[in-house]
């Protein structure tokens, strides 16, 4: 008889992340996926598929029991808020334990490390919870709590992370290209061109993913994955720029806030939230232009006569896309290539290439063919500036 090809549920599987999971295990006959949604509503992406989708709320125990009944590993993928962030993990770990489940990978954030981390930092670096992006501090209290459940309870554990995850459905690609639509994109500081986007494609975490869930000797390691190539936020929002018939020198370069600006923006929070941002860019996009320009409606003064039309507001910058343009530290995945055998499988440039076909199929004005792009056949350039950065030229 042949090996048992391996279970694995994926929790969150509606989510851009989660939903490329099941994609890609699937397609690819790499093991067999069963997707776990909080809603029948959710079921529209992996109805595609004759899987075995199940539904549970991520904050009960008894129901995750039952949908991740005979799973080997689960994928702890859900996006949410800091009580969703925090609620979720007892509880699935507990049903994890309940079922035999064998490992559980959770998806945490390079961000535990702040937006522009030091120089030197990796995996080992000491974390804070007193960073000024909440959602910094709900992941690092999030891997914290899973490392004290793994040390009382028999389920292996497995936390990577990922950075700024681009690709098909992204915030990175599809929210990017809608503010750029908007007039409402922009570049953060007098040197945001060496700004370093520590970004990763999203089928190279895909295959991160799947390289920790068998992985020998991953057992309560954590993980920093990424692309191979050292890119700038310029490098990443080129393409896009590019596509929609625009310039670079079009994006505006706005001066870095000297101070958080929630107390001037009253959805700051929400513009903030990788949740919220994964929620809206699953929506169509004439919904979330209007949502885009009720929001910005809320951050424009009151025109001083019914005879004035309120100007387009220009581009600022929150806090997080600040320290994000602030970074200039590319994070090293050195421990995933020895402990996983990772490796992207996926150039920053075919990403690029994909994620512009993309856009073409989702309605967005693309006027330039994704194949012709100047900027997709620039790898070497990429390579020759990361050998740079790690001085072996």
């Amino acid at each position: 008889m042949g090996e048992a090809v391996p279970v694995i549920g994926i929790i969150g599987a509606n989510g851009f992340i989660g939903s490329r999971v099941v994609e890609c295990i699937h397609l690819g006959s790499l093991a067999r996926v069963r997707p776990v949604v909080r809603t029948v509503s959710s079921f529209a992406r992996s109805s595609r598929f004759s899987l075995d989708v199940r539904v549970a709320d991520g904050f009960d125990t008894i129901a995750l029991r039952k949908a991740i009944d005979g799973c080997d590993i689960v994928l702890h993928a859900i996006a949410g808020d800091r009580p969703t962030i925090l609620g979720t993990l007892e509880p699935l770990y507990a049903a994890c334990m309940a079922a035999g489940v064998k490992r559980l990978i959770y998806l945490s954030s390079a961000s535990v490390h702040g937006q522009a981390p030091v120089p030197g930092t990796d995996e080992d670096s000491r974390l804070s919870e007193r960073q000024a992006i909440p959602y910094n501090n709900a992941k690092v209290k999030a891997e914290r709590k899973l490392r004290q459940l793994r040390e009382a309870g028999n389920v292996e554990t497995v936390i990577l992370r990922p950075g700024i995850v681009f690709g098909p459905r992204s915030y990175w690609t599809g929210g990017l290209a809608d503010e750029l639509l908007n007039g409402q994109a922009c570049l953060v500081g007098a040197d945001a061109d060496a700004g370093i986007c520590n970004s990763i494609y999203i089928d190279n975490l895909v295959h991160a993913i799947r390289l920790a869930a068998t992985a020998a000797d991953a057992d309560g390691h954590t993980f920093l994955v990424a692309d191979r190539e050292t890119v700038t936020w310029c490098d990443l929002y080129q393409p896009i720029v590019e596509a929609l018939g625009m310039e670079m020198a079009q994006v505006p370069r706005v001066p870095f806030p000297p101070q958080p600006l929630a107390w001037r923006d009253p959805l700051g929070w929400a513009r903030s939230s990788n949740a919220v941002r994964a929620i809206v860019s699953s929506l169509p996009r004439l919904l979330r232009s209007g949502l885009q320009a009720a929001s910005r409606s809320l951050r424009t003064r009151p025109e001083r006569s019914p005879w004035e039309k309120p100007p387009r507001p220009a581009p600022a910058a929150t806090l997080e896309k600040a320290l994000l343009h602030s970074c200039r530290y590319k994070l090293p995945w050195h421990k995933a290539r020895e402990k996983l055998g990772y490796e992207p499988v996926v150039s920053f440039s075919e990403g690029c290439r994909r994620s512009l076909g993309w856009l073409a199929f989702a309605g967005y004005p693309v006027v330039t063919s994704a194949l012709q792009h100047r900027h997709l056949n620039d790898d070497e350039a990429l390579r020759h500036r990361e050998a740079e950065a790690v001085g072996t030229l």
